[in-house]
């Protein structure tokens, strides 16, 4: 994670950039694996919130946002936390909206199932997976989310996606491809969503020439892949 000085203030590389802006105003918001609290020290600053927690595992990089928090001089509006997950949030924090960004999906939906079960349910969700976002669509559907804006960028040769989602009173499923690809992600096609996908593609048909090669063939891991090749292929049309 990187941020630039501008005027004194700060100014978030391109990726939380995009998280920030999913954020709704004045939101309490809980950012799950903060690392130097850089997004919501950002929010924070620009007025965007007044409450922050900054939550994580591990005490270095929760030590590197205390430092970063003291040295903007936000000690009343963010607070550090050091726990797994969202263990570290209470009912008293009044906390609407969970950052969860830059873990694996398999990961992220643990951390969300583990917190749901213990009746931790928040409003808003914004995540962002490095990989397995598919498994967090489920996630959500399985939960009464809806994904309200997705957001798919390139950065210094890295692909993210970023999902938003509200929580509701009904379910709302997702058709196949819009669980794989994002049912907003799918509606707009954007260069970044073309370049991933035949990247992603390309890769599948070298999956399967590699499979079909070997002497004792994974025939159901083979039809697996064709079908991802297929739904890919619909969509890149």
């Amino acid at each position: 994670m990187l941020k630039f000085l501008i005027r004194g203030e700060s100014v978030l590389e391109e990726r939380l950039a995009q998280i920030g802006k999913m954020v709704d105003p004045q939101s309490r918001v809980a950012d799950i694996g903060t690392d130097h609290a850089y997004l919501p020290i950002a929010l924070v600053e620009e007025g965007k919130i007044d409450f922050a927690i900054a939550s994580d595992v591990a005490a270095g990089p929760l030590d590197n946002a205390k430092q970063d928090i003291e040295q903007a001089g936000l000690e009343d509006k963010i607070e550090t936390r050091l726990g797994s997950g969202l263990e570290t949030l209470k009912s008293s924090d009044q906390i609407d909206t969970v950052v969860i960004a830059g873990m694996g999906g398999k990961l992220m939906t643990n951390l969300l199932e583990t917190a749901h079960q213990e009746g931790k349910i928040y409003p808003t969700l914004i995540l962002e997976a490095n990989i397995g976002e598919p498994l967090v669509r489920k996630w959500l559907v399985d939960h009464q989310y809806e994904i309200v804006e997705e957001k798919i960028i390139e950065v210094a040769g890295h692909i993210y996606e970023i999902i938003k989602a509200k929580l509701t009173e009904a379910k709302h499923n997702l058709s196949d491809q819009e669980l794989e690809f994002g049912p907003f992600l799918l509606k707009e096609k954007n260069p970044v969503f073309i370049k991933k996908w035949t990247k992603q593609l390309n890769y599948y048909e070298n999956l399967k020439a590699n499979l079909n090669k070997a002497k004792n063939k994974d025939e159901a891991k083979i039809r697996q892949i064709d079908d991802l090749i297929e739904m890919i292929e619909e969509v890149l049309k």
